[in-house]
């Protein structure tokens, strides 16, 4: 993997980590042996330890799940050992996920392996408002570290197309993505960002759970605009 140059420093990307060929083989087995929550947006699934959406944390009240079969050659390469958490993801057309960062002493190191079509992820620096767009191409493995992980929130935003450098439009579709997650030892975390860190926030007085109220409504928000997209598409195929 190399590192992207360009801020925030820590994002690493390697394309093409498997073949077009294992791609389509998992997007057959995503599509028709896996289930999936009932509902619209976006839609996940969870392996070894279960992810929180409310804390960005382990959900301590689900039992451990282990990887199916189809996992352990999907896992990156240039960890010791596996990851300790692993989601599936399935972004509709138009779907995207509020800016956050994962709970910092929950986790350490992240990686994200895009599958399906492309998309651009933000990145953004709530100290000084820079932004930085990264495009996710299918079958792309990219990991963040330091300042990517810790210091810059991360998103996708909802909506049809993507801008393209050279003044076009590039319309969104379905995509797959596994994010792996690997626990912190000792679950806490010494950046000392006050904004973003939960260890600097538990130090500060600030409630573990006021931190994600915020995303939670963005979520909603995210949720409420794709499923009124949908309805919008459905109508202008029914005329």
């Amino acid at each position: 993997m190399e590192e992207l140059p360009i801020q925030p420093s820590g994002i690493f990307m390697q394309q093409d980590f498997i073949t077009p060929e294992h791609e389509a083989a998992l997007l057959t087995i995503f599509q028709t042996q896996l289930t999936w929550p009932d509902r619209k947006g976006r839609l996940a699934l969870h392996y070894g330890h279960t992810f929180s959406y409310k804390t960005f944390g382990i959900d301590e009240a689900t039992a451990y799940i282990p990887f199916p079969a189809w996992l352990p050659p999907l896992l990156p390469r240039t960890e010791a050992r596996a990851p300790d958490q692993v989601c599936l993801q399935y972004y509709a057309p138009g779907t995207g996920i509020p800016p956050h960062v994962d709970t910092h002493s929950a986790f350490d190191q992240l990686y994200a392996l895009s599958l399906g079509a492309p998309v651009s992820m933000q990145f953004r620096d709530g100290a000084t408002g820079a932004r930085t767009d990264v495009d996710l191409l299918p079958r792309s493995i990219m990991a963040m570290r330091g300042d990517a992980r810790l210091h810059w929130t991360h998103g996708i935003r909802s909506r049809k197309t993507d801008p393209l450098p050279d003044g076009g439009a590039r319309p969104r579709e379905g995509r797959w993505s596994l994010t792996y997650r690997w626990l912190r030892p000792g679950a806490v975390c010494e950046c000392g960002n006050e904004k973003l860190c939960d260890t600097a926030q538990r130090r500060l007085g600030i409630e573990k759970e006021y931190r994600w109220k915020d995303y939670e409504a963005q979520a909603k928000a995210e949720q409420e605009k794709a499923s009124d997209s949908s309805k919008q598409t459905i109508e202008k195929n029914e005329q």
